[in-house]
């Protein structure tokens, strides 16, 4: 018989976080990632918990844990898009409905009793850090901060009743020698209306990071599932990225000193976790060292533009200085995600590039 418990200790927390390790220990693809990041993930040093609550259940089975689950409240975003919505997340289980549908049933009547109406996930916490469950595209790792999960997720969630609410998409192209020539024309009319572009100066991080916080929330704002990074978030998010930042592949588009677009393309930094199980010692790190400097692929991971200046060849030009950093620095392939299913115009800028679509992830959500 299966039994879920709230984590209380820091021992039910540790086993919260080590879950997938022998979840996925025979599964080629999957990406641990660093159990001290996890640790401050979960911790008050978020700041996510500034506007949000979260509880963490597992799901035991003859005193073995075989799931587990988190059930969020976001008053951000109950307060931006007047939905009583609540969320889940961090969902891990074995192949087996009983404790799939014990883990959602859980965080079902935790929603239910804070008076949320709609059940909708999975967002790790939100759509501003990892979310969806892979539905397609099981035979390749995910880039940096983009989920991985068994097949079996998918029937495990229609079982329990949840339905589709919204599919992300995932594009990877092999990175071009040349961008196509409709990309430079259109560069150039972004060019010859006063627009320029520079790279995110790393000395002055923090600031740049807050231009892109201001590009992502006003040209985001009417997206799907959009909630606005704070302030505290987004250096959050900065401290976290910093070290993995190329300056010349993450540029801010500018018109008369004012940010009006920001695109980054980061190295795929899972391509080092993979090798670095969780672990941060001596020998993990002298492995970061190692492979850190043989990353070959890169994931577009943000990209924005105010949308008093969209159509008006801002993304080309973004495209045509952020990719000269990607032929100088020999990367193999650019992944784009995630994209919504329904931004036609965005997968039609990166197919004429040559993206093709690999992968698929769906958030789900069930009424309460």
């Amino acid at each position: 018989m299966t039994e879920v418990i709230e984590v209380k200790s820091s021992k039910d927390l540790n086993d919260f976080i080590q879950l997938p390790f022998p979840l996925y220990s025979k599964n080629p693809f999957y990406v641990p990632p660093l159990i001290r990041e996890m640790q401050k993930l979960f911790s008050d040093r978020n700041p996510f918990f500034l506007h949000a609550t979260a509880e963490y259940f597992l799901a035991k089975r003859d005193g073995k844990t075989v799931g587990r689950i988190t059930a969020i409240i976001n008053r951000r975003h109950i307060e931006y898009h007047k939905e009583k919505a609540g969320f889940f997340g961090f969902f891990e289980t074995v192949n087996d409905q009983e404790i799939a549908s014990a883990l959602l049933g859980k965080v079902s009547e935790k929603l239910t009793e804070q008076g949320m109406e709609i059940m909708r996930g999975p967002m790790n916490f939100s759509t501003n850090e990892e979310c969806g469950s892979l539905i397609e595209g099981f035979d390749s790792s995910p880039m940096l901060m983009m989920p991985y999960n068994p097949s079996y997720y998918n029937e495990l969630m229609e079982a329990y009743g949840m339905k589709k609410a919204k599919d992300l998409y995932a594009y990877i192209i092999d990175a071009p020698e040349e961008l196509p020539d409709k990309i430079h024309r259109v560069a150039d009319i972004a060019t010859r209306s006063g627009i320029s572009v520079r790279p995110v100066d790393k000395k002055n991080f923090i600031r740049d990071i807050r231009i892109f916080q201001q590009v992502y929330n006003s040209a985001w704002a009417k997206n799907w599932g959009f909630i606005p990074l704070t302030d505290e978030e987004t250096v959050f998010l900065g401290n976290n990225l910093k070290p993995v930042v190329v300056p010349e592949m993450t540029v801010v588009a500018e018109k008369d000193g004012e940010p009006v677009g920001f695109m980054g393309l980061l190295p795929d930094f899972n391509f080092v976790l993979k090798h670095m199980k969780g672990k941060m010692n001596p020998i993990s790190i002298i492995k970061a060292i190692y492979y850190s400097k043989r990353i070959k692929d890169l994931r577009m991971m943000l990209l924005g533009i105010k949308s008093e200046y969209r159509n008006r060849g801002v993304d080309a030009l973004l495209f045509r200085e952020g990719f000269k950093g990607v032929k100088k620095g020999g990367y193999r392939r650019v992944d784009f995600s995630w994209i919504l299913e329904d931004n036609i115009s965005t997968q039609r800028l990166v197919e004429m590039i040559g993206g093709r679509l690999y992968k698929k992830y769906r958030i789900y959500e069930k009424p309460l």
